[in-house]
């Protein structure tokens, strides 16, 4: 009797093992291959020249003064590595939290020093990998780029109000920016002046 559950349990296993493990996923994965290639693919972003670049779901660093920044990231050592996706867990009280920000709003008031600060600016999201920033954030950085590239702020400021998403379904989520797209088209329409 004991032997006839043992056998009935290891087959289940088995059964449901190449069932959902093997046969569903491939399946799903086949289906939105087939269906949405792009988004399957991971949302990938090339270079005029067909390199791949980026993806649309990840942000990057960007440390140079003539791109615009991301906002902060805790993912990994040195930041946005998609291997270490995650927040910093540091708490609202703790040191190291505090001198990372203290730091980021140092540098961020030399750049600006009669602006506002937005908050998405020195704060990191909780993967560390956001894509995106806030209209206010793009703003804010717009006399700096203009500055790098020998452009007026006006001109940049048209790249980012191109590249302002709203709200999901007009209602869900707040508009944003996609840094790596916004800086592709900058270098194509502005390229950096060495």
């Amino acid at each position: 009797m004991i032997q006839r559950h043992i056998i009935t349990s290891v087959l289940i296993t088995f059964v449901t093992t190449v069932l959902l493990g093997i046969v569903y996923p491939l399946t799903v994965t086949g289906i939105a291959q087939l269906l949405f290639p792009e988004k399957a693919m991971g949302s990938l972003i090339k270079s005029e020249d067909g390199r791949i670049v980026g993806s649309k779901l990840l942000g990057q660093p960007f440390s140079s003064p003539g791109y615009f920044r991301g906002r902060p990231s805790a993912a990994g050592i040195a930041g946005y590595d998609a291997s270490s996706s995650t927040g910093s867990n540091l708490g609202p009280t703790n040191s190291k939290l505090f001198e990372r920000i203290d730091k980021d709003l140092e540098q961020l008031r030399k750049e600006n020093p009669n602006m506002p600060i937005p908050i998405d600016l020195v704060t990191a999201s909780g993967s560390g990998l956001d894509p995106h920033i806030s209209p206010a954030a793009a703003e804010f950085q717009i006399p700096r780029v203009a500055r790098e590239r020998g452009v007026s702020e006006q001109e940049i400021r048209k790249l980012v109000e191109r590249h302002t998403e709203g709200r999901q379904f007009g209602f869900l989520g707040e508009p944003r920016v996609n840094v790596l797209e916004l800086n592709l088209e900058l270098d194509k329409f502005y390229p950096m002046k060495h």
